[in-house]
Order: C-alpha cells, then structure tokens, then sequence
C-alpha cells in the first residue's frame, strides 16, 4: 500500500499487488477484471478493497478504461458498478474511485474546501490527448477551485524502463515542441519517456501546484507492482492490475 502526504485528509489507497488471492503471475492483490484470472480471485480481491474502506461492494466504483479523454461525473442516483471512461468525480461520500493500472499512471485528485474527489487514468496516449484536463474540468463543473486541489501521481513506469521510437516521440512533438524535454534519445531511433514528468507538467500547466509522485518503477519493482511492458517482455500472455483508490468517508457516527 502507498498513500500521499498530499492526500493524509481523505481517506485513499494506491494498493500494491501485495495481499490478496490471485496465483502464478496474477499474484496476488490483482484488482483487474479485465485480465484473464480467475473470476473468484478478483471477486475477493476486489472484496479486499471495499471492506478496507468499511463500505459496501455497491459503492466501490470502476472504470471500463480505453485510454480515452472521456471524465464522467458520479452521482448516487444513478450509480452504476463500472463506467467506460478514464476519469471520474463525485462530490458525494462513501463513494470509492478506483483506477487500474499496470504501468499507466493512477492519479487521484482532492479539493478539500469543496469535498470533491476525482480519479483518472493516465497512459501517454490519454495524457497527451486530454484525460487530465477533462478530469479537471470536470471537478470545476461540480464547483472545484484549481486553486485548492491536490493530486498525487501513483507508481507508474520509469523513464529508464520506457524505450520507445521515433514515431512515439513525433506524436508527442505535433502536440508541442516542449514536449522534447520528456525524452533522453539513445540513437536515432530510440527515446526514453518520462510518463511521471509529462504528467507533472500537464498539471502544473492546468494550474495545479500541490503535486506528488512516487519513486516507484512499476516496471523494475516486480515485487510489488504489475507491469504491462514487464509482461511482454517475459512472453507472459496476460497481467495482473493494481487498484488505486479514493473516497470521502461520511459521518457513521
């Protein structure tokens, strides 16, 4: 389990893989429907989630992710167990935002003058074409200040651990030519990416200040995290999904 000093005021979790019932290369907190694993196993990981909370399975929600832009806000009424989308927010309590991730990054947002609470998904292709800005705009639309929201970038993969080519970095370029800065070339074909500070920069660029990260590489720290790229590598033809959390607790009092 890792949580934020940005976040010590809401209650949340970015969930390692460390703690649940999956096998063999799933093990073994793997949160991810989507995967191949046995559907009791992620049942009762999933089960883990919920009761750390202290709240109900009803209100730990998902998102069916596509790497898309698309943010949808989360209102009780109308409360559904999965939304197709990369973001959400809810200004409601005892409802949980979760992320999956496997070397994408998790982030999770708080606006503790307002009491809203957002979450998104953010792979180099949602970042680049606007799942930050969309999550933000967002928590605006339910009367969010900028101003008063802090965020934190869960474990995601390394600059070091991220090769990628020519092509990938021109797709960053047609955007910005600042977007240069998030690259280390290692010959003509060949870059690597920092996710973690293009992220950070979209942020500050949107206006947010209260920003922090983890020295995590998903892709090198097997022990506690799932990897995407890590998988490929091994000739693995599936992967395990780690679940990042957040979530207003109401008074039970």
């Amino acid at each position: 389990m890792f949580f934020s000093k940005n976040l010590r005021d809401v209650d949340h979790c970015f969930f390692s893989r460390i703690g649940g019932y999956s096998k063999k290369k799933y093990s073994s907190l793997n949160c991810g429907k989507g995967s191949n694993d046995n559907r009791l196993s992620v049942e009762n990981n999933l089960e883990i989630v919920h009761k750390y909370f202290n709240l109900p399975k009803s209100k730990l929600i998902t998102m069916y992710q596509t790497h898309s832009n698309i943010c949808k806000i989360v209102e009780p009424k109308l409360l559904k167990k999965e939304y197709k989308c990369d973001g959400i927010v809810t200004r409601h309590p005892d409802i949980i935002l979760s992320v999956l991730t496997a070397d994408c990054a998790p982030i999770l947002f708080y606006d503790e003058k307002e009491s809203i609470i957002g979450a998104c998904h953010a792979g180099w292709r949602g970042a680049l074409n606007g799942i930050i800005e969309n999550t933000l705009s967002s928590m605006r639309l339910l009367g969010s200040n900028i101003n008063n929201v802090s965020c934190a970038i869960g474990p995601c993969i390394g600059q070091s651990s991220y090769e990628v080519k020519s092509d990938f970095l021109r797709s960053f370029l047609d955007k910005s030519i600042k977007n240069q800065q998030f690259f280390i070339k290692l010959n003509e074909d060949k870059y690597l990416f920092s996710l973690k500070n293009f992220i950070t920069f979209k942020l500050e660029d949107q206006g947010v200040r209260n920003i922090d990260t983890f020295a995590i590489d998903t892709y090198k720290d097997e022990h506690l995290c799932f990897s995407y790229r890590r998988s490929l590598h091994k000739k693995e033809d599936d992967y395990g999904r780690m679940i990042s959390t957040i979530t207003i607790k109401g008074d039970h009092s």
